[in-house]
């Protein structure tokens, strides 16, 4: 089982990036030119959550916005899971 991150260690690795906490989450909205774009997007971080073996919430509305939601549900908060594959999302935008 993964060790949850504490509330300054949370604080500190957010600082200066575009994701924010949610309670035991963190989550990061998008805004694409339009659904197909969207939509590839979101097929890429599917890949990308795959080879991690961590998945994120995604939640794809208004035809060209997502909202990715990432916490370690078995650990009931944030783990470094949820920061390495918020940073390879960071990497595919």
């Amino acid at each position: 089982m993964s060790t949850t991150l504490g509330d300054e260690e949370i604080a500190a690795r957010l600082e200066g990036r575009l994701w924010r906490r949610e309670g035991t989450a963190i989550v990061r909205d998008l805004h694409f030119a339009g659904f197909t774009a969207a939509m590839a997007f979101v097929n890429r971080v599917a890949h990308a959550a795959e080879e991690a073996g961590h998945h994120p919430d995604i939640l794809v509305h208004d035809w060209n916005r997502v909202r990715l939601t990432l916490s370690t549900h078995s650990a009931g908060g944030l783990t470094d899971a949820d920061f390495e594959l918020a940073e390879r999302i960071d990497e595919l935008v």
